[in-house]
Order: C-alpha cells, then sequence, then structure tokens
C-alpha cells in the first residue's frame, strides 16, 4: 500500500475514534491530498486505453478510455480524459500533420495527469502528451497488412490490369462538388473540346464517413455503362486524406469491373486507393490533362487517316477524271472512223445495187416466167398420180369391209357387250352371244366350252371390240 493511502486510512480511523465527524470539503480535501502525495505533478504517468468517444467543438477535448480488453463490457472501467485548448491545438495540429485523425476504437496512450473534480466526485485525466510515435506505428503496420491480404487475393492489381477502352469518353466522376480539385479536373476535360459525358456522383472525400460513402459511389457507377471511373480530391493533410488509405475504398477500386483512376492532391506517400487504382496522378488536374490526352490522341489519329484518306480519294478521283477523259477522246475517234467506214460501205452497196438492180430484175422477170410455164403441168401430173392412188385405197378398204366378208360366207360373233369373240378363253356356261350373217343374226347360249388340246395358250384378251 502506498504511503498516501495508509496515511488516509489512519486520519479516518483516528477522526472516528474521537467521534470527529469531517466535513465534505475537509474529506475531499484529505482525498485530494493523498491524490497527490500517491500522484505527484511531477511523475510521468502513462495511460493506455481505447478511445470510446471524443468530441473538441469548445476548443478543448474530452475523450472517454477503456481498457482494450474490456471495451464491450458492460461495467468497463472509464477514465474521463481532458485536454485544454492551449495543449489540445498544438496537438492536434501534429496529429493533422502526420495523417492521424483520433477516432473512436483507437488505442492510444496517454501522458497526464490525475484531477479530481469537487463539483461531481470524479477523479479525470489530464492529458499533456500523446505517443504519436505509436499511432504512426500501429497506422503503418495496418496500412501494410491491408496490402498484404490485397496481394494474397490477387486484388492488389487487379484493376490495373482492366483495359482502358480506346475512346474513354463516358465518365464516372467521385467528389465533392464545388471544390477546387474538382473544378480543375472537369477545367480539363472542357477545354480539351471532346464530348466527354461525365456521371458526377458526390461523396464526402474527408471525415469519418468519407471512406463509406466513396466505396457505395465506386460500386454504383461500376454497375453502370462507365469506361472509366474517377476518383478527385484536392490537396490536405494525411488525416484529410486518410480514407483512401482504408480498406473498403482499396476493396471497392480493387473489385471494380471498371477502371479506376485516381486524382488525390498529395505529395508524400501514396495512398492505398493509388496503389490498387488502374492508374493514379498527383493531382485532379494531371488526371484530367490525361484523360483529354488519350482521348486527344486517338482523335488526332482518326483525324490523320481521314485526311490521308481524303487526299488519297481526291487524287484518285482525279486519275479517273483522266482516264475517262482518255477514254471519251478514244471511244469518240473510234466512233467517227467506224461510222465513216460504214458510210463507205453503204455507199458502195448502194452504188452497186442501183447498178445491178435493172440487170436483176430481168432475170428474175425470167426465171418467174419460166417456173410459171412449168408450174400447170406439173400440178396436172400431181392431181392425176393423186386419183390414181386414191382409187387403190378405196379398193383395198371394200376388199376389207365387214359386209363384203360376210356375203362371202364369213359370220361375226359378239359377246352380250358387243366385243367381237374371236377365242374361247374367257367363255363361260350361261354366257350370251349374237352372232351375224350376210342375211341375219341369231342369239344363242353357251352350253358348254371345249378347248383344243394342242391350242396355243394365249396371254391376250379374248375379247375385242367390234370396231377394232
Amino acid at each position: 500500500m502506498s504511503p498516501g493511502v495508509e496515511e488516509l486510512i489512519v486520519g479516518a480511523t483516528s477522526a472516528m475514534a474521537g467521534n470527529v465527524a469531517l466535513s465534505i470539503a475537509e474529506l475531499y480535501d484529505e482525498v485530494e491530498g493523498a491524490l497527490v502525495r500517491t500522484f505527484p505533478r511531477t511523475r510521468a504517468l502513462w495511460v493506455r486505453g481505447e478511445v470510446q468517444s471524443l468530441s473538441d467543438r469548445t476548443g478543448h477535448c474530452y475523450m472517454d478510455l477503456v481498457d482494450p480488453e474490456s471495451a464491450g463490457a458492460r461495467q468497463a472501467p472509464t477514465l474521463k480524459v481532458k485536454c485544454w485548448k492551449t495543449t489540445w491545438g498544438p496537438l492536434k495540429a501534429t496529429l493533422a500533420r502526420e495523417g492521424i485523425d483520433l477516432q473512436p476504437g483507437m488505442v492510444v496512450a496517454l501522458r497526464g495527469s490525475l484531477d479530481f473534480y469537487r463539483p461531481r466526485s470524479e477523479i479525470g485525466f489530464i492529458l499533456a502528451e500523446l505517443d504519436v510515435t505509436a499511432l504512426l506505428g500501429r497506422m503503418a503496420a495496418e496500412r501494410a497488412a491491408l496490402l498484404r491480404a490485397l496481394a494474397a487475393e490477387g486484388l492488389l492489381k487487379a484493376n490495373s490490369e482492366r483495359p482502358l477502352p480506346d475512346v474513354p469518353l463516358r465518365v464516372g466522376l467521385i467528389g465533392s462538388p464545388g471544390t477546387e480539385g474538382f473544378a480543375d479536373f472537369l477545367g480539363q476535360l472542357d477545354g480539351s473540346a471532346l464530348a466527354f459525358d461525365v456521371r458526377v456522383v458526390r461523396a464526402a472525400v474527408q471525415g469519418p464517413g468519407a471512406a463509406r460513402e466513396v466505396a457505395r459511389a465506386l460500386d454504383y457507377l461500376a454497375a453502370t455503362d462507365c469506361d472509366v471511373v474517377v476518383i478527385v480530391r484536392g490537396g490536405g493533410s494525411k488525416a484529410d486524406l486518410a480514407a483512401f488509405d482504408s480498406e473498403p475504398v482499396a476493396r471497392a477500386i480493387a473489385s471494380s469491373a471498371v477502371p479506376v483512376w485516381t486524382g488525390i492532391g498529395h505529395t508524400g506517400d501514396e495512398s492505398v486507393a493509388d496503389i490498387v487504382a488502374n492508374r493514379s496522378f498527383i493531382t485532379p488536374t494531371e488526371c484530367g490533362r490525361e484523360l483529354a490526352l488519350v482521348v486527344g490522341n486517338w482523335w488526332v489519329e482518326v483525324a490523320h487517316a481521314g485526311a490521308v484518306i481524303g487526299r488519297r480519294a481526291a487524287d484518285t478521283l482525279a486519275d479517273a477524271e483522266r482516264r475517262d477523259a482518255t477514254a471519251r477522246q478514244r471511244l469518240t475517234s473510234t466512233a467517227r472512223h467506224q461510222l465513216a467506214a460504214h458510210r463507205n460501205r453503204l455507199e458502195q452497196r448502194a452504188s452497186y445495187l442501183a447498178r445491178s438492180a435493172p440487170t436483176s430484175l430481168v432475170g428474175l422477170e425470167r426465171h418467174l416466167t419460166e417456173r410459171s410455164a412449168r408450174l400447170g403441168p406439173l400440178a396436172r401430173s400431181h392431181v392425176g398420180r393423186a386419183e390414181d392412188r386414191l382409187v387403190g385405197v378405196r379398193q383395198l378398204l371394200r376388199a376389207y369391209d365387214i359386209e363384203r366378208q360376210l356375203e362371202r360366207g364369213y359370220s361375226l360373233t359378239t359377246d352380250a357387250d358387243g366385243h367381237v369373240v374371236r377365242t374361247v378363253a374367257g367363255l363361260r356356261p350361261g354366257d350370251r352371244l349374237l352372232t351375224r350373217f350376210a342375211d341375219g343374226s341369231t342369239a344363242s347360249v353357251v352350253d358348254e366350252v371345249t378347248k383344243t388340246p394342242s391350242a396355243p395358250t394365249s396371254e391376250k384378251p379374248h375379247r375385242d371390240k367390234e370396231q377394232e
């Protein structure tokens, strides 16, 4: 037990023994005296704890520290820390220069002295110094751990491998409109006179909620048809740029399906966002200038190609016109020669016809007279021969006439359908037959059909129509 606490206990025991009651002020005097004797102001008292809450709206800084091991417990011991503005102002500036932004959840080491606040019966801690070196080391370790994790997952270079379109005109812009860096970036695009289509998503680029807002904006633009997403932020302290070293922003960039460019104004070490981005630039102006240059170079190549095509087209047309004029001249000359040659031949033929026409007409007239004289006898001769042939045909037809055959003693037998019966094949008992003679006809019914054994078998039908 410390000497101061021991004296406090002895004094209280003596007072009780003498039945002397202490006033509250006297009690607090003795408590304060014991604290001063136990924790003198000359002692370098260091306390380590996790920041549970922090406020510096009045210029003074007020913090609640809890033991890191019991931060989630309901009855965790809490230390009220105060830092007066005369100390907090320079300390806050130092933290900003080093890129440190105190936030709840950070574990800090503080040097100061105990303070007993009588109106509230509260023992507090007056902050005199903060271990910045330890905080910097912890932040560097967290940054290194994040980079190692991204590399192990294959995300560190994932976005840098995303191909940038040849003409990235559709630009997704994340930033804070109205800021100088935001205006500088847009100024480069506007000054290029190129048809950029910029889609702005407003997001805080510093402060407690900046990392979440930037990550959400990245996720939103990555799901659109943007060619490239650009994050711009003007200059600032390391603390102001802390959001770009955060894991949410780093993972949102690394997992984006669209190339992400960063134009974060800084002159110190590059942020984690710069490392995982497709390309990074030290200022928004430089980022906008490079984007305009990429599209401008493409346009120059296209315009150059167009100029070459234009010149070659003009040369080709001029050459075609020259060839056309030459061809026209050659065709005109050839046509004249052909017309002259045909005219000469036509004149010669006309002269020949004029000379030979009378003689040809006399010869043709003589030939026509001779043919006319021969035509009459030949016609009579042909008619006589035709009449003789006709008489012979008539005699032949009379010899084959059915009536003549019947007169010669033949008969003609037909079945009930009028078909001529030439063979007994196909006849059945009961069939009716009609037999014609020269002087009449008889009808009969078949009683029996007897075939000659030596008669050949015919595959042809045994009945024909009488006309056949």
